[in-house]
């Protein structure tokens, strides 16, 4: 008799993962996960009451992940050097993982599930600014700021988007630096 390992929410979540980096979120289904983690499609209903549910918990994970990545890169710096590090961290994560960050959740403070992983990861990022005196809209600002360079840059690049010979490097170093010229001028 094979001895089936127990099913648990967090395997599941492993299991629509591994199914997200391969197929995208599109090839995300209660069927798909079921079939790779070997039971019938309603055992998973035990750990995740419905698809949306099971991309909740996705997005908790992403979120749960970039925030260690940036939490990592600008552990030990500030000011220029810890921004830098994070809009580099950030790009990394995103060309590294395209599919998973295409399942990333764009609004998670105001969802349940996913508040206190998209609070966490915000934190991150205002932590990381704080070093220039930037508090309560002018923090917020920033930190839009900073995740629309990221996320457009990056989110294009990783289509194949730049099909020009200029280096995607120079470009984005040259955002960075634009960035936080902004940030400077601010303080």
């Amino acid at each position: 008799m094979t001895v089936r390992p127990r099913l648990t929410t967090t395997k599941v979540v492993d299991a629509a993962l591994e199914l997200v980096d391969e197929q995208g979120v599109e090839g995300l289904t209660l069927a798909a996960v079921a079939a790779r983690t070997g039971v019938a499609t309603p055992s998973l209903y035990k750990h995740v009451a419905s698809l949306g549910e099971l991309r909740g918990h996705v997005g908790v994970r992403l979120l749960e992940e970039m925030t260690s990545r940036f939490t990592n890169a600008v552990l030990g710096l500030s000011g220029d050097e810890a921004v830098a590090a994070l809009m580099h961290a950030y790009r990394a994560y995103v060309t590294e993982h395209p599919k998973r960050y295409a399942a990333m959740p764009m609004d998670p403070l105001h969802d349940d599930l996913q508040q206190a992983a998209g609070m966490k990861l915000m934190e991150v990022m205002l932590a990381t600014l704080r070093g220039y005196g930037l508090e309560g809209s002018a923090a917020i600002h920033a930190t839009r700021r900073l995740r629309v360079i990221v996320h457009g840059f990056a989110s294009i690049e990783s289509s194949g988007g730049f099909g020009l010979p200029e280096g995607l490097d120079d470009t984005y170093d040259q955002l960075v630096r634009m960035y936080l010229d902004d940030l400077r001028g601010r303080s």
